[in-house]
């Protein structure tokens, strides 16, 4: 496949929207909880759900790919796509104009996110696999790369333009709107214009249940897995907090959650921001690998929260924010690197299937847990973080496998290419 075909650009575009999607909705729905009066908590539980089922669905929408073809799958989690963020924007607007209730309404988006859980998934792990069957293996890093760099970007555009699409007849609703159109426009465009011609599909890794069965309980990453949960943690529940949180610093009398919108922005894009410059930038200079990428990240992420508990204003929770997003900006390719140099060539498929995991379980109790911590405390779901980090960071030099990291083989390159993609905003919506 040419990396600079319409059809390379299309699967581009299917990441992309998904993930600006997300993190268009994620910016806004601490507002809509305000706004509806909702608890904070029951607010953070509608993502859970999606994770929920993003987790138990993946290896079905794999194997279902593997049988009835990529393009088919592709247009299914499209579909569900677009179902899920326009049924969440009729429920958010059902509920802003006093249509329902604000309890219903939120019953309603909760089932429009369990939708998106349920589906979610079919396009990305479809567009992976439909590149890897048209790639040589000399193509296939750079061309995994250049898709999985689609959800970076897109989690830097969503937030960017969430406030922008906040318009005067659908109000909050109106980034969720956008973006549905946008998903159908792609989702037509899929349907037109990408080639479905037969060729000998590679089997998707996570529908192998033979090769690195058990691997989780493996002495070989188990530490890498524990290490990934505890970070992984800290950032859902960073991302979980952070609109909330901006809503209560900048908060001013007889103005509501929407005009937080802006500022919520800038802090998403802050994090964004840094966490692809340690990637793209700071990762192929430093040449570090993955032992000292653990290490590093994880003492940033852990300055970061200390620096939101001891600077509570605005600023500090913005640089606070994006010292841990760069942070997990090191560490993710430190684990998931690790994990994969220690296993063999049989059974990279179940370590990856085993870090794409993480993204879902990361997102299922953090989160809520984060949130709760919140309404007892301000400083609560960050003192939080830093025991987590502090955890990772003691497990980098009381594991002996972490510590001394990977087998150093003569003829493998530990340092993480300069075309590692980015971990952006780690989810079950994307960042694998």
């Amino acid at each position: 496949m040419n990396l600079r075909s319409p059809a390379f650009a299309i699967l581009f575009a299917v990441s992309l929207i998904a993930a600006a999607g997300n993190m268009a909705l994620q910016s806004v729905l601490p507002a809509i909880g305000r706004e509806f009066g909702l608890r904070d908590t029951l607010v953070s539980a509608a993502f859970a759900i999606s994770a929920l089922m993003w987790t138990l669905t993946s290896p079905y929408w794999a194997r279902l790919s593997d049988r009835l073809g990529r393009k088919k799958v592709i247009m299914i989690g499209l579909g569900g796509f677009v179902a899920s963020i326009g049924g969440f924007g009729l429920a958010t607007t059902a509920g802003l104009q006093l249509w329902l209730g604000p309890l219903t309404a939120f019953v309603l988006m909760a089932v429009a996110r369990t939708i998106y859980g349920v589906f979610g998934s079919a396009s990305p792990i479809a567009a992976q696999a439909y590149v890897a069957d048209r790639t040589s293996p000399e193509q296939r890093t750079q061309a995994m790369s250049l898709l999985a760099s689609a959800q970076g970007l897109g989690t830097v555009l969503g937030p960017t333009f969430a406030p922008l699409l906040v318009l005067p007849l659908v109000g909050l609703a109106g980034p969720m709107y956008a973006f549905a159109l946008f998903a159908a426009a792609v989702l037509w465009v899929v349907w037109r214009r990408l080639p479905s011609g037969e060729v000998v599909r590679i089997p998707s890794p996570s529908g192998r249940r033979e090769a690195g069965k058990g691997l989780w309980k493996d002495r070989r990453v188990r530490d890498y897995l524990l290490f990934g949960l505890l970070v992984t943690g800290s950032q859902a529940i960073n991302i979980s907090v952070l609109g909330f949180h901006v809503i209560d610093v900048i908060a001013q009398p007889g103005s509501g959650p929407e005009a937080a919108l802006p500022f919520i922005s800038i802090a998403m894009f802050a994090g964004a921001a840094a966490t692809l410059m340690a990637q793209w930038g700071l990762i192929p200079l430093l040449k570090l690998q993955p032992a000292d990428l653990m290490r590093w990240g994880a003492g940033l992420a852990l300055a970061g929260n200390l620096l939101t508990v001891f600077a509570p204003g605005y600023y500090g929770v913005v640089i606070g924010y994006a010292v841990v997003s760069m942070g997990v900006g090191f560490a993710r390719p430190g684990f998931t690197a690790g994990s994969s140099l220690e296993v063999g060539p049989n059974e990279q498929g179940a370590v990856a299937g085993l870090m794409m995991s993480l993204a879902g379980l990361s997102f299922l109790v953090p989160p809520v847990v984060g949130v709760a911590l919140y309404e007892l405390a301000e400083p609560a779901p960050f003192i939080a973080n830093a025991l987590l980090l502090t955890g990772a960071i003691a497990l980098c030099f009381s594991s002996v496998r972490l510590r001394r990291g990977p087998p150093d083989l003569p003829d493998r390159d530990e340092t993480p290419s300069p075309e590692t993609p980015p971990a952006s905003q780690p989810g079950p919506e994307g960042g694998r």
